[in-house]
């Protein structure tokens, strides 16, 4: 059983330089986001959200919850989050931490978004089990390959449920479990981001009050890798077109080039726009690395594309 303490999580707000937040995510594993709703339609997600909670099932097991009611996609139940999916300083976050500190050598060409899920844990839930989310991904890696984040769609505190994390726990051996004095509570104010690395240790809190707590949680990985959510399929082609552009990329409407993802060896954007049909072109979609190697290639004696 572990207990709120006073192991803390840095907290910045929007506006604070974006390099210090990738920093301080990077040393921490986790980090709070005070104000991040700042300008965006907030409380209209939340006012869309609503009538799912009512509606959505519990769990039927330990890990997700008996008492904790999740439903994922979200963009076509609740059109407003997608603002909250694409908001611009959270996602410059993300996406400069997982595309990693060289520019010059990116991770990935492009990130996505893995997975949409409201989250509320109802009263009388226990804490869940501590867990990294990157273990889904079973392959041996030295870097960060998903970065979660999770709105706070009310107050939340140790004793609703805030999410537990284990600062610094990315740089733990694997083998390595949390000991009570090295978990830290998310407590954070409505309309806050709270995120945190993929291989960070961490765990839905337990809720001793007689009130759900409610979260969005978004999570993003690199973009060629596979989604947990197939989220071509939960935000169908209709929904997807009135989504803004950003949000229609992170869903899957792109292209990691070379030759992944692709409809018709196109941008799928450009089929979801009605630009292409059931034939196209083929579009060869190479980085500039690959297209100097193909011209050098091709002029070379002997030489093959």
């Amino acid at each position: 059983m572990f207990d709120a303490h006073t192991t803390t999580l840095p907290r910045l707000r929007v506006g604070d330089p974006i390099g210090e937040a990738v920093a301080l995510l990077s040393a921490h594993g986790a980090l709070i986001v005070e104000n991040a709703a700042d300008g965006l339609p907030f409380d209209s997600a939340c006012a869309e959200l609503a009538p799912w909670f009512d509606r959505a099932f519990a769990g039927t097991g330990p890990f997700f919850g008996r008492n904790t009611k999740r439903f994922s996609g979200v963009f076509a139940k609740a059109p407003a989050t997608a603002h909250l999916a694409a908001a611009p300083y959270v996602l410059d976050i993300v996406e400069r931490t997982l595309k990693g500190p060289d520019p010059d050598a990116p991770r990935c060409d492009v990130i996505q978004l893995n997975m949409t899920q409201a989250i509320g844990i109802g009263p009388g839930e226990k804490a869940q089990v501590l867990h990294r989310d990157e273990v889904m991904f079973p392959f041996a890696h030295d870097f960060e390959v998903m970065v979660n984040v999770m709105w706070a769609l009310q107050d939340w505190t140790a004793e609703n449920g805030a999410t537990r994390i284990v600062p610094m726990s990315q740089n733990w051996a694997r083998s390595r479990f949390a000991q009570p004095h090295e978990v830290a509570i998310a407590a954070a104010p409505r309309g806050a981001a709270i995120i945190w690395l993929g291989s960070i240790i961490h765990g839905g809190g337990a809720n001793t009050t007689d009130r759900m707590r409610r979260g969005l949680a978004f999570s993003y990985t690199l973009g060629w890798l596979a989604q947990a959510e197939r989220l071509m399929v939960s935000t169908p082609p209709e929904v997807a077109r009135r989504l803004p552009e950003r949000v229609q990329r992170l869903i899957g409407y792109q292209l990691h080039t070379p030759n992944l993802g692709w409809i018709e060896e196109r941008d799928p954007l450009e089929w979801l726009n009605g630009q292409t049909g059931d034939l196209a072109p083929a579009h060869d979609n190479l980085t500039p690395a690959q297209e100097a190697l193909v011209r050098w290639l091709s002029e070379s004696e002997g030489g093959a594309p």
